[in-house]
C-alpha cells in the first residue's frame, strides 16, 4: 500500500486481466461507430483490452460537460466519447506525421494511443465541476497518472513507454505535445465534439485541415505556413465556446451548486449507502484508488435525490434545484460586485427562507472566472515557414492572434436564490 500525502488516495488494488486470444493468422481490427467521426479503427489488440479494461469503461457513465445539458440539452455525451474521438485524431496525426517522413515506431505509435485513451481516466463525477471538491488539491491528471501505473502493473509492463509519453519523459516531445499542449487532439476534439453535442456552431474547427498541416521540426510539433489560418481559428472558436458554453452563466451557476451540495453534505455529515460516502464522511487520506474508480456521476445523482429530502434546509433546497432546474439567480459583470449587494442579497434570504447569515452564504455567494484565448506564456503554437523560419502563431504578418486575443477576460458573477 503506498500513500499519497498530498491527495490521500491510497493505491492498493490488483485485478486479474483475462487476455482475449484472437486468430494469429488475421490481423486484429474491430471498428467503432462514432456520430462525429464516423468509423473509429482499433487495430491493435493490447489497446483494444486498455478500453475493455473496467478503469476506461467507467468514463461511460462520467459526463464530459457536466451540467452543460441544463442549457444545452444534446450534452449528454460521454467522458468515454471523447477519450475514443482523442484517439481517434491522435491515429491520424500520427499517420500523418509518418507520411511526412517523421520517425515514429510501432512501440510509440502504441503507446501514445494508449496514453491519450487514458488522459482523462482520472476524471471523478461531473468531470471538472468537482475537480477539487471530492479530493482538495489534486487534478484529475494526476489521478489519470496514478490510475496509467496501476494498469502498467496489471499489464505487466506493457504500458511503461505509455507513461513516459504522458509525463513528458520521453526524448521524442512531440508525441507528449499532441496529447498537452496549446494544439493537442485533446483539445480538437473536445471543441468538435462539444459543438457537434451542443448544436454551438461558433465551435466547429477544420480538425481534419489542422492535421494535414502539422510537421516535426527540431524535434518539436509545428504547423506548416499553410495552415495558418485555420489555427487562428480554432483558438477563435476555443475562446467563443468558453464563453458561450463552457462559462455560460447557468452553466457556472449549477455547477457551484453542485460543488456547495459536496461542501455542505461534507459539513453536515450527511450520510448515503452509495459509494459516494467514502468521500462524504471518510478521511480522505484512507481513499483507494479502487473506491475512486468506483464512483460516477450515477452515484452523485442519486445521493442528491436522497438529499432532497434532508432535514438540512440549505442541503435540500441545493439538492432539489439540481433535480428539477431550480437554480439559483446568477449574475455577470465585468466589475467586482458591491459588498452592499452582497450583504442586501443576504439580508433578503435570511429571512425570506428563515436561515441564519451563515446558512444563507452558502446560498448567495460572488466569484470570478477567467479565460484566455491564447497563453504563449505556457507553451508555443510555432509556424514553420517555407524558407525554414519559425515564428510563434501571435507574431506571424497580420497575425489575428494578436496581443488583444491573447489577454485573459476575467468576469465577476454573483448567485442567490429566485425569491
Amino acid at each position: 500500500m503506498h500513500l499519497l500525502t498530498n491527495a490521500g488516495i491510497v493505491k492498493g488494488m490488483t485485478t486479474n486481466i483475462k487476455r482475449q486470444t484472437y486468430n494469429s493468422s488475421m490481423p486484429f481490427r474491430k471498428i467503432i461507430n462514432d456520430p462525429v467521426y464516423g468509423f473509429i479503427t482499433i487495430d491493435d489488440e493490447l489497446v483494444n483490452q486498455v478500453i475493455a479494461h473496467p478503469y476506461f469503461q467507467r468514463l461511460r457513465r462520467i459526463n464530459q460537460m457536466a451540467m452543460a445539458s441544463l442549457v444545452y440539452p444534446g450534452a449528454v455525451h460521454s467522458r468515454l466519447h471523447h477519450a475514443l474521438g482523442a484517439y481517434h485524431l491522435m491515429c491520424n496525426a500520427l499517420s500523418e506525421l509518418k507520411n511526412k517522413g517523421t520517425g515514429i515506431s510501432v512501440a510509440e505509435e502504441q503507446a501514445a494511443k494508449i496514453a491519450i485513451l487514458l488522459h482523462d481516466t482520472g476524471h471523478g463525477p461531473f468531470s471538472h465541476a468537482l475537480e477539487h471538491v471530492l479530493i482538495e488539491g489534486m487534478q484529475h491528471e494526476k489521478i489519470s497518472l496514478l490510475i496509467m501505473e496501476e494498469l502498467n502493473k496489471q499489464f505487466n509492463g506493457q504500458l511503461q513507454l505509455a507513461l513516459e509519453i504522458f509525463t513528458d519523459r520521453y526524448p521524442k516531445k512531440f508525441l507528449y505535445q499532441l496529447i498537452s499542449g496549446q494544439l493537442d487532439v485533446d483539445r480538437m476534439d473536445y471543441l468538435t465534439r462539444d459543438s457537434f453535442f451542443t448544436g454551438v456552431n461558433e465551435g466547429v474547427i477544420g480538425y481534419d485541415r489542422i492535421l494535414k498541416m502539422l510537421i516535426v521540426h527540431n524535434g518539436e510539433l509545428m504547423v506548416e505556413e499553410k495552415g495558418i489560418y485555420s489555427i487562428e481559428k480554432f483558438l477563435v472558436a476555443r475562446r467563443l465556446m468558453y464563453w458561450q458554453v463552457y462559462l455560460h452563466k447557468t452553466v457556472l451557476c449549477a455547477e457551484q451548486m453542485l460543488k456547495r451540495i459536496i461542501k455542505r453534505a461534507k459539513h453536515v455529515k450527511a450520510s448515503t449507502q452509495l459509494p459516494l460516502d467514502n468521500f462524504i464522511n471518510k478521511p480522505i487520506q484512507a481513499v483507494t484508488l479502487e473506491e475512486f474508480c468506483d464512483l460516477d456521476d450515477y452515484d452523485l445523482l442519486a445521493a442528491i435525490k436522497g438529499w432532497c429530502r434532508h432535514p438540512d434546509q440549505v442541503l435540500s433546497s441545493l439538492c432539489q434545484g439540481i433535480i428539477h432546474r431550480r437554480l439559483l439567480k446568477v449574475q455577470y459583470s465585468a466589475e467586482p460586485f458591491d459588498s452592499r449587494i452582497l450583504e442586501e442579497k443576504t439580508r433578503e434570504t435570511c429571512t425570506r427562507l428563515s436561515l441564519s447569515p451563515e446558512e444563507a452564504g452558502w446560498l448567495v455567494f460572488t466569484g470570478e472566472v477567467t479565460s484566455s484565448t491564447y497563453n504563449p506564456g505556457k507553451e508555443h503554437i510555432h509556424i514553420l515557414f517555407k524558407n525554414g523560419e519559425v515564428k510563434d502563431i501571435s507574431e506571424v504578418d497580420n497575425a489575428l492572434i494578436n496581443q488583444n486575443l491573447m489577454g485573459t477576460v476575467k468576469k465577476y458573477y454573483i448567485c442567490y436564490p429566485r425569491i
